[in-house]
């Protein structure tokens, strides 16, 4: 069981192995790398599950984008279930 989390983005909150829904989608997709670039944080993303390499894209998000996080709370705590 996932619990969905909607909160900012700072650097180091999402790591490679994550599981994060990206703002306008409805599908979550598996963090490959993170990286700082022009504009943002630029993920590798791929649907969980999906090993393929051409299953893979690469995504920015602004430092104002939110996104929902799999499995931990807005602190970062977990929830405790």
């Amino acid at each position: 069981m996932s619990l969905f989390v909607e909160g900012l983005v700072f650097a180091g909150d999402v790591n490679a192995g994550d599981v994060v829904v990206l703002p306008g989608a409805s599908s979550a997709v598996l963090v490959k790398t993170v990286r700082l670039g022009q504009g943002g944080f630029i993920f590798t993303v791929a649907p969980v599950g999906d090993d393929r390499p051409q299953a893979e894209q690469l995504v920015t998000l602004t430092a104002g984008a939110r996104l929902r996080k799999h499995g931990q709370d807005a602190d970062g705590l977990g929830s405790g279930m």
